[in-house]
Order: structure tokens, then sequence, then C-alpha cells
């Protein structure tokens, strides 16, 4: 009824003006704000309220500085996890890849195992980092976790094994098991987990099977179609 009342007496239907509270913090402290996050990307909004409450003398809530960050086109997102390489490990990795760089029919005899990677530094994937659009490559956006892999065996006849140099794989339990079974290992240079293909292929038959309706109502047929994938 007051809708319709005003848009007769008025000719809209807006909500008159409403009073906003003044801004608590000032341009040159908004600057502060951003310079604070950029510098330390992963520094909490409550640390950053500490240095501009001293100067203010008044409560700056840490909503107040996630709405000045995100207004400056810095909201928080997670940040890329990479790999801890040396200079002899980027050495190495770029050598294994120029060895094989004119492979294709010899891929074929290849078997690329699966695994799945625990955070050894236990966290609940929480952290967060401030950055613009498109900075996610940037050495100060990116963390590099300490992980180690769910191990896995399977042998085929005639085929080359590919396994990164984690310790479940390079220990001598298994490398005699290997040895035994005239199994050929695929050299692996150190901290190349990113190398293998298997999880992005993976993550694709996925999003195909997805895409497949009705969804397999029996083992064999999912099978079926993992293949086709």
């Amino acid at each position: 009824m007051r809708i319709c009342d005003r848009l007769m007496q008025e000719g809209t239907t807006d909500g008159r003006g409403r009073s906003h509270p003044p801004q608590c913090t000032t341009s040159r402290e908004d600057r502060q704000i951003v310079l604070m996050t950029v510098t330390d990307r992963s520094v909490t909004s409550r640390i950053v309220a500490q240095p501009i409450e001293s100067v203010t003398h008044h409560s700056v809530s840490a909503r107040t500085i996630r709405r000045r960050l995100q207004q400056s086109c810095l909201p928080a997102r997670r940040p890329l996890l990479g790999l801890p390489l040396t200079q002899n490990y980027r050495r190495l990795r770029r050598r294994w890849c120029d060895e094989r760089r004119m492979w294709a029919a010899e891929w074929n005899a290849v078997v690329f195992i699966d695994e799945s990677h625990i955070c050894l530094q236990q966290h609940d994937d929480r952290i967060r980092v401030w950055r613009h659009r498109g900075d996610s490559m940037l050495n100060s956006c990116v963390i590099h976790p300490h992980s180690g892999p769910a191990p896995g065996i399977m042998g085929l006849a005639k085929a080359i094994f590919q396994q990164d140099n984690a310790r479940p794989h390079v220990a001598r339990i298994v490398q005699r098991f290997f040895l035994n079974h005239l199994i050929e290992l695929l050299l692996w240079p150190a901290r190349s987990p990113d190398h293998s293909p298997i999880g992005n292929m993976w993550f694709m038959v996925a999003q195909r099977l997805t895409q497949i309706t009705p969804p397999a109502a029996t083992p064999d047929q999912l099978w079926q179609r993992v293949e086709a994938a």
C-alpha cells in the first residue's frame, strides 16, 4: 500500500534518500591499507586495522578493511600452490624435458600412475592472499606447501612405469620389487610431480562424465564411459 501511495503521489517507487554515516577512514588511510596488504599479501584484515586505529584513535573493524580493499579491486583469494624449486631443480627439470622433447610413439609405452597428495602442514585451506585479478602468478601470492603422495603400485608387461621421487616410491622394498619383476622405470627429476599429465587427464575425464546423462547404472557401464572419455 505504501509503495502504491508513493507511486500515485510522487510518481516513483524509490525510497527517500537515506543518510549514511561518515566514512571512518580518509583517502590517505585507504592508500595505507592497500600498501600494507600489497607489501604482505597474507596479512589479516584485523592486523591491518591496528595501525589505522592508532592513528585515527577510533575503532576500525576488519569488515571496513575488507570493504576498502574490495573497493581497490583487492579481494581475498586463495593463493596459488607452487613447488619450492631451487636453481638445481629447475635445471634438472629443463634437461629432463629437453631429452624427451621429440618423443611421440615412445609415450604409448609409459604407464602413468595416479596419486593423491596430503599437506604435511595441516591447514583447512582458509589461507587467503590479497591480490588483483591476474596477479596469481606473483611470488608474493604463491604458497609452497609440503606434500607427500599416497603410493600406488600397478604393472604391465613390456611397459615403462612412471612415478615421482617420493619416499614411498624410492624405498628399497619398492625398488627391489621393480628389479625382481624386470619393470623399467622412467627417470624422474626431483620436485616434479606437476610433470605428470595424469592429474589433468583425470580432471578432464571427470568433466566429460558429468556431461553424459543419465548417469551410469552399473560399474561396467561406468568403465565403458571412462574408456570412451
